[in-house]
């Protein structure tokens, strides 16, 4: 036997933040160190960040990057590490993973595919590398190999993958076993969307059983630029058996996981799979070696680890909002969240999830782990999590005419339950102030049956003033509650409530939210807490609370059933259906409805959708959570105006 400790690093990075960038990778290395490993894997630019955008284009981010590096190659006495940045060569960048060995850097390893669907543009900033080829780039004085290279040390051989090269169908993993690799590392940065991690785990499975090899993939963890929530996931498999799994979702800077793997195991193994196939010839341009001694390493108890928990849909939404919403708290320097809440589905939603960011927050960092990650921040004293969420969250119930008692009962109750800090604000004199001076500008009275839409919208757009100085007193975030669903159809007041710095639950359908907050209020999960005072949320029909409450105005009544709303969304907007064409499906989808209803529904979204394009181009960013979004500025791309 040929054993060697192998590990997966997982960090929390932010763009461009190079000495805390710096510290988590060393933290990472130190960690594998301890855990006795070898060889260690972190995530694709994991140096700089991968969200730096066009920064990637700047030669001094590409320069800042080299020098990061330079600065971890003392770390790695008596050990393997790669780990990726941006680097430029011959007037391009390339995604690569740099290896290094000893105090040495070994060479980079570059990616082959790039990902340009989706929120993904990496064509924008960076070249693909071609199969099968290698060049020289000069580091300083050093002469270092650059391109599809496979490195090899004390006769171990290893090979890469680096995120967007595993998911396509040509996947350089076929020819790096014909190449004779004995491992495959996967350094990612792999956004979270729902149910994508057991895709990932296919991918790991399968390629370490159809290659013959151990695979260690990685990636990263937290919401590092904004829109984009990285969920961890680490794994490390061999021989199609999984040996270790890391943490999803987690709220810590580093993690580290490892495996012992037997090299011997992997070579019979791939003996058997690869023979059939012709062998690559070893060209000595694309093979970087280096001596290295890999210290012995004792057998692992158990060779294959029992599959890991899946996460239910409504756990997976729970725990990757909250992680975005405390790394953007923390990353903007915010001393805690605004929220306007009305009463219904939306705002509760989003007022239940800061306080939810705090107790999961607490659980997993411990208290001096979450008093120190959060150090910008002067806790009240005696410190405890209701006394936290408290001075964190903010709630304000905005009262016109048009207000229920069901909807005051039902905000104070809930954030009363979650344990916010709540005020109650009368704001019908500030709507009849703005309501006379336009009067007396056009001479005439407004009523309802000639200005319905303005005299809503007014209602909405007072409400935001004074929620923006509560949140500019406490140096908050003020968080807007509009939902993807509304954004679809514009559904929504601009400077009213899409008012905020960020928009938690803009990426999220309003079907969802619903059927979560129901979960919320009857189940919950292991480390979330049910809340059962949303039940004065629930029982609700969803409503604006803009008209006069003799009007019996309702959002579905205003638009058309939300499940039906999503599904046109859907098949409109992530599948490119045009409008005949998508009338079919939804009538076939829907037969409860008659088939003019559905017509009418249908040219009421496209209607909606393409007037209203400049509404989402103003909307907060939103999190990414599922495989489509509306975000014109990462995903969905469309005309400001348009025909039809």
């Amino acid at each position: 036997m040929k054993l060697v400790r192998v590990a997966s690093g997982m960090v929390n990075q932010t763009p461009m933040d190079w000495e805390g960038n710096r510290l988590n990778l060393i933290a990472a290395i130190s960690a594998a160190r301890t855990a006795g490993a070898s060889i260690l894997c972190l995530p694709e630019l994991a140096v700089t960040g991968y969200g730096c955008e066009d920064a990637f284009l700047s030669p001094g981010v590409g320069e800042r990057a080299m020098e990061e590096l330079q600065n971890l190659l003392p770390e790695t006495e008596g050990m393997i590490v790669a780990v990726g940045l941006p680097v430029w060569h011959r007037s391009k960048v390339y995604d690569c993973a740099a290896v290094l060995a000893n105090g040495e850097l070994v060479g980079f390893a570059a990616k082959q595919y790039l990902a340009g669907d989706g929120l993904h543009y990496e064509p924008r900033w960076f070249k693909p590398w071609p199969n099968d080829v290698a060049d020289v780039i000069q580091i300083g004085s050093v002469r270092v190999p650059i391109g599809d290279l496979i490195f090899e040390f004390d006769g171990v051989r290893i090979g890469f993958e680096i995120c967007e090269d595993a998911w396509v169908a040509t996947r350089p993993g076929s020819d790096l076993s014909r190449r004779g690799v004995d491992m495959i590392l996967s350094p990612s940065a792999s956004h979270f969307a729902f149910g994508k991690q057991r895709i990932r785990e296919r991918f790991v499975l399968e390629g370490s059983r159809a290659f013959g090899v151990t695979y260690v993939y990685t990636n990263l963890v937290g919401n590092e630029s904004g829109r984009v929530i990285f969920d961890g996931g680490a794994i490390i498999a061999s021989g199609g058996k999984r040996l270790a799994t890391g943490s999803r979702l987690g709220f810590k800077d580093v993690e580290v996981v490892t495996a012992v793997v037997d090299v011997e195991h992997t070579r019979m193994l791939q003996a058997r799979t690869v023979s059939h196939r012709p062998i690559v010839g070893d060209r000595s341009e694309l093979v970087a070696r280096r001596d290295f001694t890999f210290p012995e390493a004792k057998p692992q108890a158990h060779l294959e680890e029992e599959e890991p928990r899946v996460l239910s849909k409504e756990e997976e939404f729970t725990r990757a909002e909250c992680l975005g919403l405390f790394d953007y708290l923390r990353k903007s320097y915010s001393n805690g969240f605004v929220v306007s809440l009305s009463g219904g589905a939306d705002s509760a939603a989003v007022a239940t999830l800061c306080a939810l960011m705090v107790h999961i927050g607490l659980e997993e960092l411990g208290l001096n782990g979450f008093l120190a990650k959060l150090g910008h921040i002067r806790f009240q004293e005696p410190f405890d999590q209701k006394r936290a969420i408290k001075q964190l969250l903010t709630c304000v119930y905005q009262a016109t005419e048009n207000s229920s008692e069901t909807t005051e009962t039902a905000a104070r109750e809930v954030a009363r339950a979650l344990g916010a800090d709540f005020h109650r604000w009368q704001i019908d004199t500030l709507v009849t102030g703005y309501r006379e001076m336009v009067e007396e500008s056009i001479s005439r009275s407004l009523t309802w049956k000639t200005d319905d839409l303005a005299l809503q919208n007014i209602q909405a757009r007072v409400r935001a003033p004074g929620v923006w100085m509560m949140a500019n007193l406490r140096n908050a975030l003020l968080l807007a509650t509009s939902n993807r669903s509304e954004a679809a159809v514009g559904y929504a007041t601009m400077d009213g409530d899409t008012c905020g710095g960020l928009s938690p639950i803009g990426g999220i359908d309003k079907a969802f939210l619903r059927e979560w907050l129901v979960w919320m209020e009857r189940s919950g999960a292991p480390g979330i807490p049910a809340i059962p005072t949303l039940e004065l949320i629930n029982v609700q029909a969803p409503t604006a609370e803009l008209r006069p409450p003799d009007s019996g105005q309702t959002d579905e009544g205003d638009l058309m059933p939300y499940p039906l709303l999503d599904a046109i969304e859907r098949y409109a907007i992530r599948d490119k259906k045009l409008d005949d064409e998508l009338l079919l499906i939804v009538q076939e989808q829907f037969p409860q409805y008659a088939p003019d209803q559905i017509r009418g529904w249908v040219d009421r979204f496209f209607k909606l959708w393409r007037r209203n394009q400049w509404k989402r181009e103003r909307y907060a960013p939103s999190f990414h959570l599922d495989d489509e979004s509306l975000d014109p500025k990462t995903w969905c791309r469309y005309p400001i105006l348009s025909g039809g």
